[in-house]
């Protein structure tokens, strides 16, 4: 994967995939950690939940932080993975910046953001006029890193985007709210089907 080694969590089936980029602080262990990967193979719902080059304690060589080569890699595991299926990409903090950088350049099904990182750069904003799938933008409410006006402007930009707000959550709402997270996420996964 652009010379890249990294560990990943791996449920083949058929349908369309979800690929999970975790955020900074954090290795594809966190959606197991949260029941996601156990609820996803429950209802055989494909998934990719990769550790990334840029995470601090991910198993992933050689580290940098550099977008294009995280959108690489992640495109180039999605390929060797699930081939050519269009995937939905959840995305936490620069996860969701990847994330949302991929959509840009790659063919997706949604995006399931967690508060992303960097996502109102003018590199990125040129692009969202031509997202034609469905976005949930996920904020915690004591998010102290990402904004509520930067996460509602984003909101403003993507046609197909809606803002949920996780009260008394904080930059990583889905660890605070867990069963709302996979609620949500299943809802967003049945429009972009």
């Amino acid at each position: 994967m652009a010379g890249h080694k990294c560990r990943a969590i791996i449920s083949p089936a058929e349908g369309v995939p979800v690929v999970f980029l975790h955020g900074f602080s954090y290795t594809s262990d966190v959606w197991q950690r949260i029941g996601i990967t156990e609820l996803l193979t429950l209802k055989e719902v494909p998934f990719l939940a990769l550790d990334m080059p840029y995470g601090l304690k991910s198993e992933c060589r050689p580290k940098t932080h550099d977008t294009d080569t995280n959108v690489n890699v992640a495109h180039e595991a999605i390929l060797s993975v699930f081939g050519s299926t269009v995937p939905v990409l959840v995305g936490a903090s620069v996860g969701g910046h990847v994330a949302l950088s991929s959509a840009a350049r790659f063919p997706v099904k949604g995006l399931f953001l967690v508060a992303p990182g960097r996502a109102i750069d003018e590199s990125l904003r040129r692009s969202y006029g031509e997202f034609r799938f469905p976005v949930r933008i996920i904020w915690g409410s004591r998010d102290n890193i990402i904004s509520g006006e930067e996460m509602r402007t984003l909101a403003g930009l993507l046609p197909y985007a809606k803002l949920v707000v996780y009260e008394g959550a904080g930059h990583s709402a889905y660890l605070a709210q867990p069963d709302r997270f996979k609620r949500d996420l299943l809802e967003l996964y049945a429009l972009a089907e």
